[in-house]
């Protein structure tokens, strides 16, 4: 697919703006109330599950096309290179600001947060305004396993007679990871295990997956047929998401059943999500026009930078009106940090994001081959 998919972009606009009335609603209570819009409210951190998807299918594609098409694999290095511009220069910004205003961390600590380390020390806490930041280790994490998976599974694929399959059948391999890292969290009482890549690994192989199957079959008139009732589908999955069979709304433990019913109905809803789009790209459908359109298209590009903006936001906006605890008012709260949330990422997205993109093309362009030699002239016939 070349170029951007607008309509994917449209998907991690809706993801972010998900994520953020998650963190209005926690913080001025109306996520804790009765009744079941609080509920469907207390469960859109099913945006992190549609990032992580995003995430497998959009950087695994190219190895995927390498062992399907013959295409050359990602250079490793200018691949991770891209990786740390694409991330670390909006996040050192958002996140030294927040632990300079709001926190007394030495620096050793600080070294812990700038490197993307925090979730690997799980006896220290958030500093406030970067609550929302534990999923970017994760990422990361992802990001640095990427090329050692994309090696196995090319090494496992071309050694049968149907690539795509038996990478398909690679992938299945890592959802079982998740299952166990779920298994071992809740019976060893080891919850830190929630935030590491081991127990997220299902959404990531979920997009990578649907990578193998975009690069095989292309465009699937059975997926772009069945486009509105998938989607119809992955609401009805929300709403039994917004249950209590799927554990607490609050940070109590869930059981290992609840633990299991929601990591699958997370995967499942982010799989019928992103399918009508990644597999039956179409952009004159009705899906594509609705998401793909240049207003939410913008909103996702600048979503990274909105994600990293709102907390801190939202937290300097209840410090300055002095809410208690879970008591903020919803629609000020919603209206003022939306707001000045996006004036900060559209800001961050043009003198930060940018640069750096263009910086990591520029370092990563192959050089270009050398000009061939003018043509000696011929001698006029005697």
């Amino acid at each position: 697919m070349k170029g951007r998919d607008t309509a994917l972009d449209g998907i991690r606009a809706c993801a972010a703006l998900g994520v953020w009335l998650l963190h209005v609603g926690s913080n001025t209570g109306v996520m804790y109330r009765e009744g079941m819009y609080s509920w469907m409210m207390a469960r859109l951190g099913i945006a992190v599950p549609v990032f992580f998807l995003l995430s497998g299918l959009l950087l695994y594609r190219p190895w995927a096309r390498a062992v399907i098409e013959g295409t050359p694999r990602p250079a490793l290095l200018r691949y991770l290179w891209r990786r740390v511009l694409r991330v670390m220069p909006a996040y050192w910004l958002v996140a030294g600001l927040a632990l300079w205003a709001w926190s007394s961390l030495g620096w050793l600590d600080w070294v812990k947060w700038m490197l993307l380390l925090q979730n690997y020390f799980p006896g220290d806490p958030a500093p406030d305004g970067l609550y929302q930041m534990w999923t970017l280790p994760i990422e990361m994490a992802f990001y640095v396993l990427l090329p050692l998976l994309a090696w196995a599974l090319h090494r496992w694929a071309r050694r049968g007679g149907n690539p795509p399959v038996r990478l398909l059948a690679g992938i299945a391999v890592l959802p079982v990871i998740s299952v166990v890292t779920v298994v071992a969290t809740r019976e060893f009482g080891q919850s830190q295990l929630a935030l590491t890549l081991p127990y997220n690994l299902v959404f990531f192989a979920c997009g990578m997956a649907m990578a193998v199957l975009s690069v095989w079959i292309g465009h699937s008139r059975v997926i772009d047929a069945l486009a509105p009732q998938l989607l119809v589908l992955a609401l009805i999955l929300y709403a039994v998401l917004s249950t209590e069979l799927a554990g607490p709304r609050t940070l109590t433990l869930p059981t290992l059943s609840e633990s299991l019913t929601r990591m699958s109905l997370e995967a499942a809803i982010a799989v019928l999500v992103v399918a009508p789009f990644a597999l039956a790209p179409r952009t004159g459908s009705l899906r594509h026009r609705v998401l793909g359109n240049p207003v939410s298209a913008y909103l996702g590009r600048i979503s990274y930078s909105f994600f990293l903006w709102h907390v801190p936001v939202i937290t300097l906006q209840l410090k300055l009106t002095g809410a208690p605890p879970f008591g903020g008012d919803f629609p000020s709260v919603a209206v003022v940090s939306l707001m000045v949330s996006l004036l900060l990422s559209v800001g961050t997205y043009h003198l930060i994001e940018v640069p750096a993109l263009k910086l990591a093309r520029r370092r990563s362009a192959p050089a270009l081959p050398p000009a061939a030699p003018a043509p000696a002239p011929v001698a006029p016939a005697p």
